[in-house]
């Protein structure tokens, strides 16, 4: 018996997000046990791309390879479709034909239940929902949806509380072997050589800094805290250059620099050191390059064993956030057996239970504008008074905890976990045999008209299946025809390999992809059934015995006298 044909929709693998990394775990373990066959559906790169040749399994991106980016880009609306994938995700289903499909997105990436494909395969949802009320785009999802799954065990018990039954949690997988507890030898060397003394109680946080990320919070908890704790610092590995004037605040704060660590790395030699911020584009001190040191970021940033040194610097993790899909550095704290103070909402509420090995934080409501989102705030003193709950273990309690912490994440969200439950799955879904598809292979004008533009011009289409002859001999009809017709927009649909023959004459209104809907003149022009597309349409490589040729809306213009 053949594999099963799996197609997994997301981020590329190769990109540093969460999505990604995520992505990456799972294919390269299954790829390893090689029991199904993979295909790779990158959002955000083109069908080509060469970056994506380099992977073992087989990788392609999900921008279209007519690469007619003019026809995405029209609208805000069409730029965030084309970046997930919307519009060449239907090639790419035609070309694989897959048993199952893995969308792994932000909700409003994954709308593609309406899509001819949807009910011919075995279609899976993996979203991350971070806020409530769920949104109602989730919810119809769900409806069209057996197999719909969520990232955190909030997103599930909401949606249950409104009948769907089908959505169940799957956390993202980590892994787990990159993140772990240093001996105690060398994570007092690792503190010598960034000049933080064994006395110090260094808290936490590895974030991106966006305004989601409760920096404010934080360091007013931090505030609270080290008035009674003189030996406590804040490591606070993210960008000092975005979101957040981390700076500003601590002025405002008046929180001493020094007591204010951060990561700073190098682009040149990749090197890091943890310091109190000294500013952007410094001077490298190990290979002594001008301006490549700088804090990290999304472009330049420690490796996984550098950011696992980061972690065993830490005493406490402290994770304050207005909301999230999943939070992977809260994972990451864990494998490394830290004691975890996580706001207690959204994907949050996973983390801070006693058999997570974890510490709540509590929070206010907010509501954010525009979209009425419920967001957390955290408070700050809820953050000191965790602070000092976990300040005044003895190491044999703050030892336990962290444990029990790394073996919830183990059995969690691990990439053997997840992957086990993923085989589940996928082993539990019928194979799509080839007379399934037929129906869909029967091309679809409505995958026509969104090469199209509503302009109110009349429209002439020629059509050329393929072949360079048959491209040559049509464009020589073009000059001829635009003198007939000088006021219809002319479309010529050819092979897209064959654009470059065509995409320079200048009557040619646009070039746009042959599609087999388009021999179906009928349809093309209009009828009962199709609205129209094009008011006349010549198909010139077809015998006119084949197919009738005299239609046309009636708007031939005839050029000899009978």
């Amino acid at each position: 018996m053949r594999k099963k044909k799996i197609l997994f929709h997301s981020n590329s693998p190769l990109a540093f997000t969460g999505f990604g990394k995520n992505k990456k775990n799972i294919l390269r373990h299954l790829f390893r046990e090689d029991k199904y066959e993979i295909i790779d559906a990158s959002n955000g790169a083109s069908y080509d791309d060469a970056n994506l040749k380099k992977l073992p399994w087989k990788a392609v991106g999900t921008i279209p390879r007519d690469m007619l980016t003019n026809q995405y880009a029209s609208s805000q609306d069409k730029i965030r479709q084309n970046a997930y994938g919307y519009f060449g995700i239907d090639d790419l289903i035609k070309e694989f034909r897959p048993d199952i499909y893995v969308g792994i997105e932000d909700i409003w990436g994954l709308n593609l239940w309406d899509k001819k494909w949807w009910s011919i395969l075995n279609p899976m949802i993996w979203t991350t929902l971070d806020s409530l009320p769920i949104l109602d785009t989730a919810y119809e999802g769900a409806k069209k949806t057996e197999n719909f799954f969520v990232w955190a065990s909030f997103a599930e018990k909401a949606m249950k509380e409104k009948g769907f039954n089908n959505v169940k949690t799957l956390h993202g997988s980590i892994d787990s072997k990159l993140f772990y507890k240093i001996p105690d030898n060398h994570r007092s060397i690792l503190r010598k050589r960034f000049g933080i003394s064994e006395d110090d109680f260094i808290i936490g946080f590895v974030f991106r800094n966006q305004l989601r990320k409760s920096v404010p919070n934080l360091l007013d908890g931090f505030n609270i805290f080290r008035k009674n704790n003189p030996k406590a610092k804040l490591l606070l590995h993210t960008h000092w250059g975005e979101g957040w004037d981390i700076n500003k605040l601590l002025n405002e704060k008046g929180i001493p620099r020094e007591l204010i660590l951060t990561t700073y790395y190098c682009s040149e030699c990749s090197s890091y050191l943890v310091k109190p911020f000294t500013g952007e584009k410094q001077e490298c001190p190990f290979c002594k390059s001008k301006n490549t040191l700088n804090t990290t970021n999304v472009r330049h940033g420690v490796s996984e064993q550098q950011l696992n040194e980061i972690y065993n610097l830490m005493d406490v993790y402290c994770h304050p956030f207005t909301s999230g899909g999943q939070e992977i550095p809260i994972q990451e704290a864990k494998l490394c057996e830290l004691i975890t103070l996580v706001t207690n909402y959204s994907c949050g509420e996973d983390h801070c239970t006693e058999e997570s090995g974890g510490l709540a934080l509590e929070w206010s409501e907010y509501r954010e504008p525009g979209t009425q989102f419920i967001k957390a705030s955290t408070s700050p003193q809820s953050i000191a008074q965790r602070l000092s709950e976990v300040y005044n273990m003895s190491i044999d309690e703050r030892t336990s905890i962290g444990q029990i912490a790394r073996r919830f994440v183990l059995d969690n969200y691990s990439v053997e976990s997840v992957c086990q439950k993923l085989e589940a799955i996928f082993d539990s879904m019928p194979y799509v045999e080839d007379e399934k598809w037929q129906e869909f292979d029967t091309s679809n004008p409505l995958d026509v008209s969104r090469f199209v533009d509503d302009n109110g011009n009349k429209k002439l289409l020629i059509a050329v299946k393929d072949g360079w002859t048959d491209t040559i001999l049509a464009n020589s009809l073009i000059s001829n025809l635009k003198k007939n017709y000088r006021e219809y927009d002319i479309y010529f649909a050819c092979n897209p390999k064959l654009f470059s023959v065509v995409d320079c004459h200048s009557d040619i209104y646009k070039v746009i992809p042959f599609n087999p809907a388009m021999e179906n003149i009928i349809a093309m022009e209009g009828n009962a059934d199709n609205k129209k597309i094009f008011d006349i349409v010549y198909l010139p490589y077809l015998n006119v015995r084949k197919i009738p040729h005299y239609t046309h809306n009636l708007e031939d213009k005839i050029a000899y006298n009978l």
